[in-house]
């Protein structure tokens, strides 16, 4: 349509190349229908080895949430030991700057950042933003394994290299995290700790796994001796009150200056609590109004305890986290570790996995159910499209074949099922329906016609190879950007390239051969609507027929006309 035209000689011609090629190409294609049509149950037995080859590969090829993508940037989370302050992080921090300062230093990083004391007074986070992907030879999963001995050596400190990802999920990228789950801290701990060993023989790949319920953080117990106390008159709210005022201050009164509320606070002079014993000397009044010593009714204990107590799913956890080693997937780690609970875990702890490996398994089951409703969606607009629901069947029995494809592309490229690819999936699906309609609707249109059935699909596929073709390569074609691709995004980019490219340029071939053949067998089970048309005009006539034999006297309607 743009080539110039020649004037009086009329518009031009394509290539005498070009149509030579075309010629060639139908003349080719018109026999290999005519083999498939043919030998249509051969053809039906090899798609459907094909169909089942593509189910053992399944299971093959890995699957993640992310594919593992270059974020530029560099993150470092590092944790103490319980109980520790800032001089002693801060010191640490510097320790894994000095690892990042030769980045800098070499041009693959703009800088580094630390925040010593994030979320707890153990914890630093550290983030070194690489410079742009192009000016850089070594990708962000290169930069952070050669970081990871370095961190392992610092002592007094876990470190851990996280890398950041598109959706923004917290703490992703690198490991695997879930919890044990059950009714006590201290029986759960004891199950984390001994499945900690289980993981280690049985799953040696998952570098460092650590649990993190730790009870390390130092706590002073103050054990009161109730009776002894109302021995001495002592009621336990004054103990109570006397130990927030002079340890951390105690609200005793509020004033109203101005509309604006001010507390009254009764704290200790400075110095006057220093240390724990310091606790002994402190005096309460009695009821009579003497005074008596704490020491004389309290004991003090210091004892270890987790920093933290959580809570998964609304049961009491404990975290366990691991390095994910690149060689293994998220979801090998997942099955490796739900078959050591299976085996090991005692009754009533239970396994929940959290944050990555959570989002995982819920998205999994989400794109599973979109898949099921964007095919269940395709067959009824179809059915409403032809007014058939053989032909709209014709067009989705090829969709696993094109499934099939998509899973021999992953495999061949050695992609992943992650969200991107899934989602191309889900593309997949429409673009097939594209191809099948461009033949099924021809080939009804044809048997309107009074065409038979093998006649009608044979003329169809044969006249509508061009524009399938044409369909095929340009999706194909405006794929290779996604696959070739390099910079922020591009592993999601070809996640979604390999699907669309090796997906449907092999699916091209079931369309073009497949449909052909099950058209042929579903169609006779439909009758034509070759005379639908003559059908219609002859219903439509005897209504009025009817409306003016049955029209009363004195009526001045005006009569339909023949």
């Amino acid at each position: 349509s743009r080539l110039p035209d020649r004037g009086e000689a009329g518009p031009t011609k394509p290539p005498e190349v070009l149509v030579r090629i075309g010629e060639r190409v139908n003349a080719a294609y018109a026999k290999m229908l005519e083999f498939t049509l043919n030998t249509r149950f051969l053809l039906l037995g090899g798609t459907a080895m094909a169909a089942a080859t593509a189910l053992l590969v399944y299971p093959t090829i890995k699957t993640e949430l992310l594919p593992r993508e270059d974020r530029g940037a560099i993150i470092i989370m590092m944790q103490g030991p319980d109980g520790v302050g800032l001089d002693y992080m801060d010191r640490q921090s510097v320790q894994a700057e000095a690892l990042l300062r030769p980045l800098v230093e070499s041009g693959e990083a703009e800088n580094v950042f630390a925040i010593v004391g994030r979320w707890d007074l153990n914890r630093v986070y550290l983030i070194a933003p690489l410079v742009p992907w192009e000016q850089r030879k070594r990708s962000q999963q290169e930069i952070a394994k050669s970081l990871t001995p370095g961190l392992k050596a610092i002592p007094g400190a876990t470190a851990r290299v996280r890398t950041p990802n598109s959706l923004n999920l917290r703490r992703a990228g690198g490991s695997i995290e879930f919890t044990l789950t059950g009714s006590d801290y201290r029986e759960i701990a004891a199950a984390a700790f001994d499945f900690l060993g289980a993981m280690r023989e049985r799953l040696p790949q998952l570098e460092d796994p650590e649990v993190e319920f730790q009870q390390t953080q130092p706590q002073l117990s103050v054990m009161v001796d109730r009776r002894r106390a109302e021995d001495l008159g002592v009621p336990v709210e004054g103990i109570v009150d006397t130990l927030r005022a002079m340890v951390a201050g105690f609200e005793v009164a509020e004033l109203n200056v101005n509309d604006r509320s001010i507390p009254v606070m009764l704290e200790s002079t400075a110095g006057a609590i220093n240390d724990p014993t310091d606790l002994f000397n402190l005096f309460v009044p009695t009821a009579s109004g003497e005074l008596v010593p704490l020491s004389a009714f309290v004991s003090l204990e210091e004892i270890g305890t987790a920093a933290e107590l959580d809570r998964s799913g609304q049961k009491r956890a404990v975290e366990v986290e691991a390095a994910l080693p690149p060689e293994m997937s998220l979801q090998e780690a997942i099955n490796g570790i739900q078959a050591i609970a299976d085996d090991t875990l005692p009754p009533g702890i239970g396994l929940r996995f959290i944050n990555e490996a959570a989002t995982l398994q819920d998205t999994t089951n989400e794109v599973a159910l979109t898949f099921a409703f964007a095919v269940l969606v395709v067959l009824l607009v179809l059915a409403a499209q032809f007014e058939s629901v053989l032909s709209a069947m014709v067009i989705i029995l090829t969709v696993p074949f094109g499934l099939a494809a998509a899973i021999f592309a992953l495999k061949l490229s050695g992609g992943t099922i992650n969200i991107y690819s899934q989602i191309g999936l889900v593309m997949l699906v429409g673009l097939m329906a594209k191809n099948g309609i461009l033949v099924v609707e021809f080939a009804d249109q044809l048997r309107d016609r009074g065409m038979s059935v093998g006649q009608a699909i044979r003329q169809a596929a044969t006249i509508r190879l061009r524009p399938v073709m044409m369909t095929m390569l340009s999706t194909v074609l405006g794929a290779l950007p996604l696959i070739l691709s390099s910079g922020a995004g591009a592993e999601a980019r070809a996640a979604i390239g390999w699907i669309v490219f090796g997906g449907l340029g092999i699916a091209t071939v079931f369309t073009l051969v497949l449909i052909p053949v099950i058209y042929s067998l579903l169609a006779p089970l439909s009758s034509s609507r070759a005379h639908a048309g003559v059908r219609l005009d002859r219903e439509l006539r005897e209504a009025e027929h009817i409306e003016t034999t049955e029209m009363p006297e004195g009526d001045t309607r005006p009569q339909a006309a023949e």
